[in-house]
Formats: structure tokens, sequence, C-alpha cells
């Protein structure tokens, strides 16, 4: 039986232990930096929004990992197969960033080179607004790759010299709504051998999303009822070396016998600690949360583009991710390394939730990814 905690407490323990770990529907436990126990070089603090718009998906981050600050955006035309992916890293923020102690009120903001990110929280409210005038200045969007069994494909340097200004510059203000207040998925997880150690998160489905942002010249246009986000808030002391799987959408899907669209998300993975007190598995109908209990996620680490599926021990959760693009990045620095597959296509299958209805889950945007990183 997996933990649910119910009742508001502190995060940490007077020795900068977790706890209570477990899972939770709200951000019911309160983070607070100060009461971190571990160096501050271990300290992750990160906001990343992921929006989800038809044929479109745009990703922006700000994160501060102690000794490297990031700023991040991704820009992927599903229909073209192309992905435009820009960071621009800072030297030992240390909390500089400022991060908010949670994700309901407050802004996260950090500028660097001349991009500048900006997410405010109130109300119920995420307003997301950008600047990044030299977006993709150096290189033109990237086609993806059809199969990670050949290298990635080199980025169109004839483009990139061109300065051909229809690819450069990404801006943008979009309104994030969340209300009614929607269930969120919420995991308070240590880490086995590391008493200072711990990934709080929140994954926030199914935000309608409206506005506009421009990469290049080229306007995108986002509609309510047609482009959905999710919020990934994580705050932790993270040992090391980790490998990880996580899998999220966000969209429509109806009952079973039915065609009448619901508001549908789900968010699924492991490898964030122990989880012996509680998963990350949920998913969200009409902004209720519904729990799932433990579930694996298959795929074909020779070739990503291959179906991935993702099904519960119990059989309630059993999707398929069929991929259309991934956005595989690479780096090695010796002490410091990543390498990420995060496979972006449409979902399908079924679920059941507890009092047995089932949903039908049909061509529903999405994605999978599995990273692993020394850092």
């Amino acid at each position: 039986m997996e933990h649910e905690i119910t009742a508001k407490g502190p995060l940490l323990d007077s020795q900068g232990r977790l706890r209570e770990p477990g899972w939770a529907k709200t951000l019911i436990l309160d983070y607070d930096r100060a009461a971190i126990k571990a160096r501050n070089s271990r300290i992750k603090e990160w906001d990343y929004y992921c929006i989800l718009a038809g044929d479109c998906v745009l990703a922006l981050t700000i994160a501060d990992n102690a000794y490297m600050g990031l700023l991040s955006a991704s820009v992927l035309d599903l229909s073209a197969g192309t992905d435009a992916t820009e960071s621009v890293m800072t030297l030992m923020p240390m909390g500089k960033f400022g991060l908010p102690r949670n994700s309901a009120e407050g802004v996260t903001e950090a500028a660097a080179g001349g991009t500048k990110l900006r997410f405010e929280a109130k109300d119920g409210v995420r307003r997301l607004q950008f600047s990044w005038p030299t977006f993709c200045s150096k290189k033109a969007p990237r086609q993806a790759r059809t199969s990670c069994c050949v290298p990635l494909p080199p980025d169109d340097a004839a483009a990139a010299k061109s300065g051909n200004a229809s690819m450069v510059g990404l801006s943008g203000e979009l309104v994030l709504t969340e209300k009614p207040a929607r269930e969120s998925m919420v995991i308070a997880t240590p880490w086995s051998g590391a008493p200072h150690a711990f990934y709080y998160n929140q994954k926030i489905n199914c935000q309608d999303v409206e506005g506009s942002f421009k990469f290049g010249n080229r306007e995108f246009v986002l509609e309510k009822g047609k482009a959905f986000a999710v919020l990934d808030w994580g705050r932790g002391v993270w040992t090391w070396k980790n490998t990880w799987l996580w899998g999220s959408a966000s969209g429509l899907a109806h009952f079973e016998g039915s065609k009448t669209p619901l508001s549908f998300g789900f968010n699924i993975g492991y490898g964030f600690g122990d989880t012996g007190a509680a998963s990350e598995n949920m998913v969200f109908v009409d902004g209720k949360a519904h729990k799932i209990g433990k579930l694996t996620i298959e795929l074909d680490d020779r070739d990503f583009m291959k179906p991935w599926h993702a099904k519960s021990e119990d059989g309630r959760f059993d999707l398929v991710l069929t991929p259309t693009l991934d956005r595989a990045a690479t780096s090695d620095f010796l002490i410091l390394a990543s390498i990420q597959h995060q496979v972006f296509g449409h979902w399908a299958g079924t679920v059941v939730l507890e009092d047995g209805k089932k949903i039908a889950v049909e061509g529903l945007l999405g994605f999978c990814e599995k990273v692993k990183n020394r850092w």
C-alpha cells in the first residue's frame, strides 16, 4: 500500500531529513531551502513547462543546479520532424536564482546573455514570458533522426551561416489556467543510503493554454481547449548518478463507449530515488487525480523510435506511445554527463479508474523520456 500524505507540515525534520515519504494530490508539505543540511552544491531546483499544441511543442526551463544555472527552450515541429533547442548556462548560482518555495505563488525568473525567461504564478493563473533574440542564431533546427541506431543528423550549417531570419529568435507570452484548482501529482522521495538526499516534486497536468509566441518569422497562436501544459516543479538534494524514466501527456480522452471529450492526462515514472513508500504514477480526469500503482515502461534501448509500452502491475494503466520525434542530447564532461532521449508522439490504450470506469485514450499527444545523469 502506497502512503498518502494528508496532513500539512514541514518537508524536512530538524536534521534535514525527509520527514514523511509518500504521495499527495496537492503541494501539502512546506519546502524550505534553509532547512536543508546537505552541501549547497547538491541542491537542485527547477521549473519546467511543456506546452503541447497539435503538432507544436514548446518547452521552457529555469533551473538552479547549484554549480550550474540553466535557461533552456525547445520548439518542436512534429509534422516537419524538427527540433530547435538552445540553452544558456551560468556558473555557480548556488540559490541566487531565488526560485519560489512553492508552486502556487511567486516569480521564477532568470536572465543571461540577452535571454530572459519569467514565470509568474498567482491565483491559479501562470504567466510565461520569454525573450530570446539569438535563439537558433548559430544553428538551424535539426531534423529528427528516424532511429537511434544511426548518428544524430547534423544541424543545417548552410542555413545557419546564411543568417536566415525565419529561424532566429524566440519570444512570446502564454497564460496557463488551472481554475477550478486541479489536483496534481506530488511525491516526496528519499534516497537509500543518503539521509539528506530527497526529491520533492509536483506535476500539474492539463493546464489550459492561451496566447502566442514567435519563432523566427513564424507565429504560433495557442487556443484554449486545443493547447495544454504540464508544469514539472522540482526541488531537492540529488545523489550524483541517476537513471530515470518519465512519461506525461495532457489533452482530451473519453469514457469507453462515449465520444464526449474529457480533460485527461497522466504522469508516470521511476528512478527518482527510493519509491518504496510511493510511486508517482497518476491519471487526471476533469481535474481530479486518480492514483495508479507501480508500473514498468518497456522500450528498445537500441531504437528509441520503436513503441514504448507502459503498463501497471494491476493492469489498470496500459498505454503505448508511438514515437514521432526523439529529442536526443548527449554531453560528457567526465565527472558530469547527461544522455537524454525525450521521445514525443501519441499515446493510445486504456486506463481503468478505481470505480471500474474505462478511459479510452486515442492519439493523445505526449512524451516519455529516458535520462542518464551524472550531475
